[in-house]
Parts: structure tokens; C-alpha cells; sequence
């Protein structure tokens, strides 16, 4: 009987140590699997940004550094919770835009939707609102990190927000307005030769050389049509948004502007991100160097960096 009680007694101790164990291992189970949620959110949201970036034929955000200005706008960077506004580029809101990848086609009409116009050709006729938004910059965003979104002294046409300078660069490869960056707010006629198309060419080969609008700079007898379509990625609140132009009338306004987009989230709990634009020299690709940061309930931190070459899978 005494053998008996005293296998009960330790039966009992160890099923109510057993029994301790069981909720440890759910709470680390359940750890584990948020861990495991928050890596495979990171690695899909950085996917993105890279995709993006590797099929772009044009990177509109972050600028190079600019001489006039007295922080580096080479580097877009946020923290959740934001940091000091005085501490160099973070008071700079995080932000990377790039141009459409030719390979998208939402609506499968057989034209990628970054060719506006339909003629089988991209962006060779832009307004001069690059990306055909109504606003300076691009639409809702903060493009020299000045703290305002679109600029109100500046117009539509200022392309880089750079207080109502605007069409003093145009398309030639060259820093016409001597701000560090390159054919970055060109005027409608793209080149600036007062002519349609490069002057003293035919360029659509119809045997008429320099015909119609100084702004039709394809020859193809409309003007501005062919835009750039903006696509973005930046922080609203605690979560990482990519926003995607479609070639679709999306705001139901009668017609398809830099205005027709949708907007998606890639991450959530996002606590860093920032993206720098690495200039390689002249000639020589650009680079972004991409880091995003997501932190769970836990504490537990999920980041990557990846560093990517612009256009890279053109």
C-alpha cells in the first residue's frame, strides 16, 4: 500500500510538471511561428522593391545630391516611431519611385501599360508633368524632402520640386540647371529644340521632316501622351504601401491619368526603411541599397538589405 501511494504521489508531480511544459511550448510555438511570418513578410515585401527596380528603365526617387541643398538627398530613410526631424536625411520621408516595368500588362491588351499611347514605343513623348499627375513631384509624395507633399508655390510642371523652377532640363544627358541631377524636369518639346522630334529629322520616316507641334516628339501627330507611370513604395504609418499605376480609368473621372493607381500593402510592423541611391559614375548603372526592418509583438526583428542595380533585368 506504502509502494502504491508513494507511485501516485510521484505520478502526480510529474504530470503537473507535464502539464507546466504543455502552455511553454504553445507560447513558443506560437513565437516561432510569428518569427517565421514575419521573415517570409519581409523577404515578399523586399521581392517587390527589387522587382521593381530591376525592371524599371528609369529611377525617379531618391535624387542625387543636390548642390543647393544642405542634406543628402541620396538617402531616403523612416523610422516607426520617427525619429529627430533634425537628424540629417531621416527627416526625409522614406520613399523609393522608379517607372513601370515594360513586362506589366494588368489589362492583357497586348501593350505594356507603361505604353500609354498604344504606339510601340515607351515614354518617348512626355508632357511636361512627367508623370501627367496635375501636381509638382509625384502625386502625394514628398520628392525633395522638404517636410511638404506637392508643393504649393510650385506648378505641375516642376518635376523636382524645386520651387516653381520648372522645364530647365531637358532631355539631352546633360545637367542643364546644374542641381546634380540629369534630364530630371525637361519641358514639353523633351529636347528642347523647338521642333517636333529632333530637329531637322524625320523621325517617323513619312518623308516630312519637323512636322506639327514642337511638342509632339515623336511625329506621330499627338502631343503628350505617353507619360511616365510612377511606380512607388513608401510608409504609411507602420506599413510598407506599393502603389501601382494602372491603364485603366481607376478614379472614375472620364479619363486614365498619373492620378489611376491602386494601392497595396506588402509589409506591416515596419520600423525601418530606407533606400539609397548609389551613383556608380559616368556611364556606369545606378545602384539602390535597399533596407527594410519589421519588429513583431515580441520584440522580434526581421530585417534584410539588399543592394540592386537599376534596370538590371532590362
Amino acid at each position: 500500500m506504502i509502494e502504491l501511494m508513494v507511485s501516485l504521489a510521484m505520478g502526480t508531480l510529474l504530470l503537473l510538471a507535464v502539464g507546466s511544459l504543455v502552455p511553454l511550448a504553445r507560447e513558443s510555438q506560437t513565437a516561432i511561428q510569428e518569427q517565421n511570418r514575419l521573415i517570409q513578410e519581409t523577404r515578399f515585401a523586399m521581392a517587390r522593391m527589387v522587382r521593381a527596380v530591376s525592371g524599371t528603365r528609369r529611377l525617379l526617387l531618391p535624387f542625387p545630391d543636390k548642390p543647393s541643398t544642405n542634406w543628402r538627398e541620396h538617402v531616403r530613410e523612416e523610422t516607426v516611431p520617427p525619429s529627430s526631424p533634425e537628424s540629417g536625411s531621416i527627416k526625409a520621408t522614406a520613399v523609393l519611385a522608379v517607372t513601370l516595368d515594360a513586362a506589366i500588362d494588368l489589362d492583357g491588351d497586348g501593350f505594356p501599360d507603361a505604353d500609354n499611347d498604344r504606339d510601340g514605343l515607351l515614354d518617348e513623348d512626355w508632357p511636361s508633368d512627367i508623370t501627367y499627375d496635375f501636381d509638382p513631384g509625384v502625386h502625394l509624395i514628398d520628392d525633395d524632402g522638404n517636410g511638404w507633399v506637392d508643393d504649393g508655390f510650385s506648378n505641375d510642371a516642376d518635376d523636382d520640386e524645386r520651387f516653381s523652377s520648372n522645364n530647365e532640363d531637358p532631355i539631352n544627358g546633360i545637367d542643364d540647371d546644374g542641381d546634380g541631377d540629369i534630364d530630371e524636369d525637361p519641358p514639353g518639346d523633351m529636347n528642347n529644340d523647338n521642333a517636333p522630334g529632333l530637329a531637322g529629322v524625320d523621325d517617323d520616316g513619312d518623308g516630312l521632316t519637323d512636322e506639327g507641334d514642337d511638342r509632339d516628339d515623336d511625329e506621330d501627330g499627338s502631343v503628350d501622351e505617353d507619360w511616365l507611370d510612377a511606380v512607388v513604395f513608401n510608409l504609411q504609418g507602420g506599413s510598407l504601401v506599393e502603389r501601382t499605376p494602372v491603364p485603366w480609368d481607376e478614379t472614375g473621372n472620364g479619363s486614365v491619368t498619373g492620378w489611376d493607381y491602386i494601392e497595396s500593402t506588402i509589409a506591416d510592423n515596419v520600423t525601418l526603411l530606407r533606400f539609397e541611391r548609389i551613383p556608380q559614375g559616368a556611364g556606369r548603372a545606378v545602384l539602390i541599397d535597399i533596407t527594410l526592418e519589421l519588429t513583431g509583438a515580441d520584440g522580434y526583428v526581421a530585417s534584410l538589405n539588399t543592394r540592386v542595380r537599376v534596370g538590371g533585368a532590362q
